[in-house]
């Protein structure tokens, strides 16, 4: 069917109410608008639905919602899952606690029981409650760190992470067995709960969350000393964090934790941020005034969903605060860890510590300093949530640590998502600890980079909309996989890795050997002198990513070259 026959059956189409009904006529007219909603279907991929809300098949909306929600009811069914119910949350975007009641009446009218939280909650929690109340299925309502007028719905299976094979592919393939929209099932709220269906769940979860996150402290004492001397800046981006990560931090004794009021309470509209990311800057920026104001350690937010974690830290040589990337805070947080399960009962001899393929190098030098296994995974926390199902399920294999790039890791098997909660339990811990030896934690970054090099990596994203940007994505991709480049400026280009192809091929010997990993639509480029490309679409947004990465001798010189890397990767790709 065409976008345009399909705009007309949702005007005319009883099952749509009234009010989709006039927002789509509301666009007649803007032709280019229209197609765009409804030219293709919001499609259900490996990490579930995320888009613009609005009506039309390209939109995340109700009929949407529970069209996904009944693919994955259907998938339930299929192996027998049904029993053990499923496990739903959101956080305060638009729209959120509607979507959140569309795919909890949606799975009851399955047979299905829904365990849906009382308020907004913190992804993490929901990964914990999906495993803590033995659910077949988690679903989370939140586009993460998007700009307001999206909206997501994550789908996480009975181990607590996000769906990976083969479990992703059978909902995937369910969700698009629906062709009509109107075939996917609901029932009164009334009557989901009078029949057991619906049931709310709250306080016992979150107890029992917080139990967990503080079996993670290490150094209770360092934390004693300096509760009254640490001083903690804290935003939750309008988000989900600030009950969570302000209970947490005061139950452990921390006593100066001061809260961006303007940005403390949920707000779907983020009107402080134009996109509530806590890798941008502006983010932080009513962060630092205040930390300004009250001469704070460090500086901490977290996104709406609370699983990414941007970090500030005062530098008192120069009284500035420094940013820290996600490999920077990641790397900062594994050397502390890992140092202190070492200091206080031994590593054990199967350790591990896991990154994603585009999370820095830094990384290895650290498992190798330690003598702990480096395993690297695809891109997506739920494949480092996979790696530590393996582990448990083979009994080989002891997870100490696990990052990614991209601001988020965990600590502890309690959650298989990143935890921004636990995170920033532990960098304030981390920052207490320090304090004790008269160190800062920029005073601990520098000694990381003294000891195992000066490691510099950053990202460069180009965003493609509409049809032709997503032509545009898979042209360079096709470009780049059929003719490998010799180099990036000064760099040579050492081994080509396709994890398409499951190829890792030495461009001097023309030797192929296997990746080892998934199949995946990424590009790797191994360089001299510990630098490193990589070229992957992003799987949330219309873009396409290019990571980068250099080891230097000194900051400016990592600085330097990285800089350079970069003009060189956007050299390559605007050639094609």
């Amino acid at each position: 069917m065409s976008y345009r026959k399909l705009y007309e059956e949702w005007l005319t189409n009883p099952y749509f109410d009234e009010a989709t009904k006039a927002e789509l006529k509301a666009l007649e007219g803007n032709e280019k608008e229209i197609e765009d909603r409804f030219y293709t279907e919001l499609e259900f991929g490996t990490a579930g639905l995320r888009g613009v809300i609005g009506a039309g098949v390209n939109r995340m909306n109700v009929y949407t919602v529970r069209k996904a929600t009944q693919g994955l009811a259907n998938y339930i069914l299929k192996v027998g899952g049904q029993e053990k119910g499923v496990a739903i949350a959101f956080d305060s975007r638009r729209m959120s606690t509607e979507f959140a009641d569309v795919a909890a009446l949606c799975l009851a009218a399955n047979g299905i029981k829904a365990y849906v939280f009382d308020a907004l909650r913190p992804t993490p929690e929901l990964s914990f409650a999906v495993r803590e109340l033995g659910c077949i299925a988690g679903i989370n309502i939140t586009a993460s760190h998007n700009p307001p007028e999206y909206n997501g719905y994550k789908v996480y299976w009975e181990d607590g992470a996000q769906i990976t094979p083969p479990h992703d592919g059978g909902i995937m393939d369910e969700v698009k067995a629906i062709t009509d929209l109107s075939t996917a099932k609901t029932m009164a709220k009334e009557d989901a709960i009078k029949e057991g269906l619906y049931n709310v769940i709250g306080q016992a979860i979150d107890d029992r969350y917080m139990e967990e996150l503080k079996k993670q402290v290490k150094r209770p004492e360092a934390i004693k000393a300096m509760a009254k001397e640490l001083k903690i800046v804290y935003s939750p981006l309008h988000g989900t964090g600030n009950i969570p990560a302000r209970r947490v931090l005061k139950e452990l004794g921390f006593e100066n934790v001061y809260v961006v009021p303007e940005q403390e309470l949920p707000d779907g509209e983020f009107p402080t941020v134009s996109y509530p990311n806590p890798e941008a800057e502006e983010a932080f920026a009513l962060g630092l005034k205040l930390a300004k104001e009250v001469d704070a350690d460090l500086v901490l937010a977290t996104d709406p969903d609370a699983d990414r974690l941007g970090v500030y830290v005062k530098d008192t040589k120069s009284g500035e605060y420094i940013t820290l990337t996600g490999n920077m805070s990641g790397c900062l947080l594994a050397e502390y860890e890992i140092s202190q399960v070492k200091e206080l009962s031994g590593l054990p001899e199967d350790g591990a510590l896991i990154k994603s393929i585009v999370s820095s190098n830094m990384a290895d030098a650290i498992a190798a300093a330690y003598d702990i296994a480096l395993v690297e995974v695809l891109t997506g926390f739920k494949f480092i949530g996979q790696k530590m199902l393996e582990f448990e399920t083979k009994g080989n294999g002891t997870y100490l640590f696990g990052f990614e790039e991209s601001y988020g890791c965990l600590i502890g098997t309690h959650a298989r998502d990143k935890d921004a909660i636990v995170a920033t339990m532990a960098l304030c811990e981390a920052a207490a600890y320090y304090k004790t030896k008269g160190k800062t934690l920029w005073d601990a970054m520098m000694d990381m980079y003294e000891k195992y090099g000066f490691y510099k990596d950053d990202v460069k994203s180009i965003t493609m909309k509409g049809i032709e940007g997503l032509a545009k994505i898979q042209e360079i991709l096709n470009t780049l996989r059929t003719n490998t480049p010799e180099s990036f400026g000064d760099y040579k280009v050492l081994y080509a890795r396709d994890y398409k192809a499951d190829t890792i091929k030495d461009m001097t010997t023309g030797e192929v050997k296997p990746t080892g990993l998934p199949s995946s639509n990424v590009l790797y480029y191994d360089l001299n002198d510990a630098a490193w490309v990589c070229v992957r679409p992003s799987g949330t947004e219309p873009k396409v990513k290019f990571y980068y990465g250099v080891k230097g001798t000194s900051l400016e010189d990592a600085d330097a070259k990285s800089a350079k890397l970069g003009e060189a990767v956007l050299a390559v790709v605007n050639a094609i």
